[in-house]
């Protein structure tokens, strides 16, 4: 115990299986907490940048996936336009042709009735002509 205490003030300690440092066995002790504190914080540092990476990279594929959606929806709402301006041309045609028919059907209406009356004068002719023989 004195020759501790002789080293210990020329600044030199003792230690287990008797090696001689230059440090205090309490500054030591601190010392080694202090880097085994240092190398759990490196690799909670190291965790959370992984972490952090992993959530960079989902965020990324969701907003690839949301975009594509996007595109898809966009593509869809073009071909309904389309689509609706295919059936209004359709309907503009068909509203043509309606027209077209009502106006060949007026037309075949009047013939009928010029011709009704034409056979009526001819039958008018005919009773005519056989009354006078």
């Amino acid at each position: 115990a004195m020759a501790q205490a002789a080293l210990g003030a020329a600044g030199l300690h003792l230690y287990e299986l008797n090696k001689l440092r230059v440090l205090e066995p309490e500054v030591a002790a601190q010392t080694a907490q202090l880097r085994e504190e240092c190398r759990a914080f490196v690799d909670k540092t190291a965790e959370f940048q992984k972490i952090v990476g992993s959530l960079i990279e989902l965020v990324d594929q969701l907003a690839k996936a949301a975009e594509s959606e996007k595109m898809k929806a966009i593509g869809a709402r073009n071909l309904l336009k389309s689509i609706a301006k295919q059936r209004e041309a359709q309907e503009q045609q068909l509203q043509a042709l309606i027209a077209e028919k009502k106006m060949q059907l007026e037309r075949y209406r009047i013939e009928y009735e010029t011709l009704c009356k034409i056979e009526a004068d001819q039958n008018e002719f005919i009773d005519q002509f056989i009354f006078q023989k």
